[in-house]
């Protein structure tokens, strides 16, 4: 690796923030349904004059869920473009201010240079940097504050109801225009210094009436993984220009969080109301000579719907939710990993057909 592209010291996700038309309301949502426990809130009681946000976290997961109070904010017009979605995918550094001026010079639009936020509890140094559509990085360096929250949030505890396992992120995925994913990919190699982890073409990832491709890209540390994906022609719309087509251009497209126990965690998730992609029956006929013997019941994983993948290191379980809001844009997926580093490419066509359906029901495949 050349100098040029040598790796910025990314640590891992912070967290990641929403906009959203209503913070209260969606925290309520992810409180319920996915069993996150809000943890802290910003706003004009705590001297936030133009927003009102909820932090809201479980295992290391964090989100921010932020409302525009104003109608013609930033936020407000991204959300009028694009609907509720993710915008910000903060990445946790040692040195903002060094990240920060390498990652501008090797070309990265520049958002908002560094700067220090600071409450009673201490301080953080920030900078943010543009990626696809209107999504950014912040860049935030946290070693000066002494606290589980960020600047301008008070505690707050409102405990999850019915909390299932989710412990981490796994990857998040983006979707981009036709003939832009090879760009994306170069940004995140030339300017984080990221590794092109695998490469699936039209030919993997393909079904009667729609493809599409995507390649994964990974920080050195493999603690921040973005497989990218664009739209590939076929007889159909595919899942990816459907998504282009409603976000009004290019964003994330879905969030796998990690579990240790997939059967328990799904179970709890749709006893909380979670809506999961439906799999036909006739997948799991013949699931153990695809993939083996693996140690969970298979009659547990059909009556959930729960995928299997397996690659030469091990198997994976998968499972995706349909899309979280009223246009078929962001969703979930929830993985559970023994062992298998990949993201389910036996998995591809059974999971393409069922959002094909769903899209048939929305009228855009």
């Amino acid at each position: 690796m050349s100098e040029n592209n040598t790796p910025l010291p990314i640590n891992e996700i912070d967290h990641v923030e929403f906009y959203v038309g209503n913070a209260k309301q969606a925290a309520q949502y992810y409180r319920h349904l996915f069993g996150f426990e809000q943890i802290g809130y910003a706003g004009p009681e705590t001297g936030i004059r133009d927003r009102a946000s909820y932090l809201m976290q479980q295992g290391k997961i964090r989100f921010v869920l932020t409302t525009p109070l104003t109608p013609n904010s930033e936020s407000a017009r991204k959300i009028h473009e694009h609907g509720d979605g993710v915008f910000d995918i903060a990445l946790r550094v040692d040195d903002v201010e060094s990240c920060y001026s390498t990652a501008i010079g090797r070309g990265a639009p520049s958002v908002r240079a560094p700067h220090r936020e600071k409450d009673s509890v201490g301080f953080i140094e920030k900078a943010a940097i543009q990626t696809y559509g209107d999504t950014i990085h912040t860049l935030i360096d946290k070693r000066g504050y002494d606290g589980p929250l960020l600047p301008g949030f008070e505690a707050v505890s409102k405990p999850a109801t019915n909390r299932p396992q989710l412990a981490a992120i796994d990857h998040m995925v983006g979707n981009v225009e036709d003939g832009q994913m090879d760009s994306w990919v170069d940004f995140y190699k030339h300017v984080f210094g990221f590794e092109h982890f695998i490469t699936f073409d039209d030919k993997d990832i393909s079904t009667e009436f729609t493809a599409l491709r995507s390649k994964v890209v990974s920080s050195k540390n493999n603690r921040v993984t973005f497989p990218i994906n664009e739209p590939a022609e076929g007889r159909r719309k595919s899942q990816i220009q459907e998504y282009i087509d409603f976000n009004k251009g290019a964003g994330v497209q879905h969030i796998a969080m990690i579990t240790g126990d997939i059967i328990s965690t799904v179970r709890q998730l749709r006893e909380n109301g979670v809506e999961f992609l439906n799999v036909p029956d006739t997948y799991y006929e013949s699931l153990t000579d695809r993939v083996g013997s693996i140690r969970e019941d298979i009659r547990a994983l059909q009556e959930l719907r729960i995928l299997v993948d397996r690659d030469d290191d091990g198997y994976l379980l998968q499972i995706f939710t349909k899309p979280v809001e009223d246009r078929p844009t962001l969703f979930f997926e929830v993985i559970q990993r023994r062992g298998c580093q990949g993201f389910g490419k036996g998995n591809f066509k059974a999971l393409f057909e069922s959002i094909e359906r769903e899209q048939a029901k929305r009228g855009n495949l």
